[in-house]
């Protein structure tokens, strides 16, 4: 079943809050998708409409234009629903400007949740034996050794513990995105700031570079060919890669700057995170058109709550999917194996814990709710993909506004722990 109508009796939230128009009644910017009755997967129509009730809750904060959420059970997709607008609600636009609804079908840029995809196909070659983590950069890359780099394995980067944290200067030159012997001589040049391994330090974009460019020295090919002839084309992806093709690029929902401006010294923090960029200019560069047809392996994804909702199921399962093995289940369960655990990010300023190129879930409170099983990423502060062994669940949350500090930020937190709670584990035994 599907339901979709145009927006009509508006509320307009003050300016200085940076907030979208939030309609009357929702029903009119909801979109519903395909979806299973959840009995069939031991969950119920109230814990459903429990969850959509969170999205509900959280778009009604105009923090978000647009909000896509998919949940899979036991590879059954039981909510698949957008709220919101893909463009032309953004807090700037007037109540006169073009808008036009999101669906659960609108991709978005999905940005950080593209490192959980990148450090997947890593895996996948070392599968395949054209690269092993556990070497040294230097060894594909020689001249990536300049200023004492040597010691840096792809394990470090993986894990955000090679010490190269922030973008060199000149990295996100929209118009040399694509010029690969220019990046490549950005990150030889580059200093490390801390000895690898020693502590973990969120690589926002620098390495996701260098991972790229691995992939292009062990393969011949760019890492957005080598993804989609690896993993995307064998299960039928339409999105998901990095950047869409040029004729693509009006089909992406909009990012949008919202809520609070952030001041010092949230903003300098916001911006260290980000890799020099500050938050507001990281949402407009994305929207442009070069930035969305370029390949930033840590940044640039572009996918539906759906497709990111089947790519981690294709990871819960084991790395096969509808019959199709893109994956060995030793290398998820390698990729999976904790790199830290309360340790604080010298980046982020958060006990985030790593594996191999995956945030993982904890008890009691975290980004996947109360998860310890989970994994996932998270991206540009609001969107989260993961995958739940335990529940069975395989998660695809993308929103539009790109706030990281408002007062409804705990409704955001909440989605995650409403679906975990609406899919209870199996009983052991069972």
């Amino acid at each position: 079943m599907r339901r979709s109508v145009l927006l009509h009796d508006v509320a307009r939230v003050p300016d200085p809050l940076r907030r979208a128009r939030i309609p009357r009644p929702l029903s009119s910017v909801t979109t519903i998708g395909d979806e299973a009755d959840p009995a069939s997967v031991d969950m119920t129509v109230e814990g459903i409409e429990t969850i959509w009730d969170g999205v509900r809750g959280l778009y009604r904060s105009g923090v978000h234009p647009a909000i896509t959420l998919c949940v899979r059970r036991r590879g059954v997709v039981v909510l698949n629903r957008a709220i919101g607008h893909a463009r032309g609600n953004g807090p700037a636009d007037g109540p006169d400007v073009p808008k036009e609804l999101a669906t659960p079908e609108t991709p978005f840029c999905i940005f950080s949740a593209a490192k959980a995809i990148t450090a997947t196909l890593i895996h996948r070659l070392d599968e395949e034996g054209l690269l092993h983590i556990a070497d040294p950069v230097a060894e594909y890359l020689p001249e990536f050794a300049r200023h004492g780099k040597e010691g840096i394995t792809l394990a470090h980067v993986l894990s955000h513990r090679a010490g190269i944290p922030a973008m060199p200067k000149g990295a996100l030159d929209l118009d040399r995105l694509d010029d690969w012997e220019f990046h490549r001589e950005l990150m030889y040049d580059s200093k490390a700031v801390m000895r690898p391994g020693r502590r973990q330090a969120y690589h926002a974009v620098s390495g996701g570079a260098v991972l790229g460019e691995v992939v292009r020295e062990v393969t011949g090919q760019t890492i957005r060919e080598v993804l989609a002839d690896r993993i995307l084309d064998p299960l039928g992806f339409r999105w998901t890669n990095y950047g869409v093709a040029p004729e693509d690029v009006a089909k992406v929902g909009l990012a949008y700057p919202t809520g609070p401006p952030p001041v010092p010294p949230i903003s300098t923090f916001l911006t260290r995170a980000l890799g020099g960029v500050a938050p507001d200019e990281a949402t407009r560069i994305s929207n442009d058109p070069r930035y969305l047809t370029g390949i930033l392996p840590a940044a640039n994804g572009v996918s539906t709550a759906e497709e990111l909702s089947r790519f981690f199921e294709m990871l819960r399962c084991g790395g096969e999917l509808d019959g199709v093995r893109v994956l060995e289940e030793r290398t998820i369960r390698r990729a999976l194996m904790p790199q830290s655990r309360l340790e604080v990010d010298l980046s982020l300023a958060l006990p985030i814990p790593f594996s191999y190129g995956f945030m993982l879930g904890t008890p009691k409170v975290g980004l996947y709710g109360d998860a310890p099983g989970a994994f996932g990423h998270l991206g540009f502060f609001n969107i989260l993909g993961w995958a739940d062994p335990a529940r069975e669940l395989s998660v695809g949350m993308i929103t539009s506004g790109k706030s990281a500090i408002y007062p409804e930020v705990t409704r955001w937190l909440d989605i995650p722990y409403r679906i975990g709670k609406a899919a209870p584990a199996r009983v052991s035994g069972s």
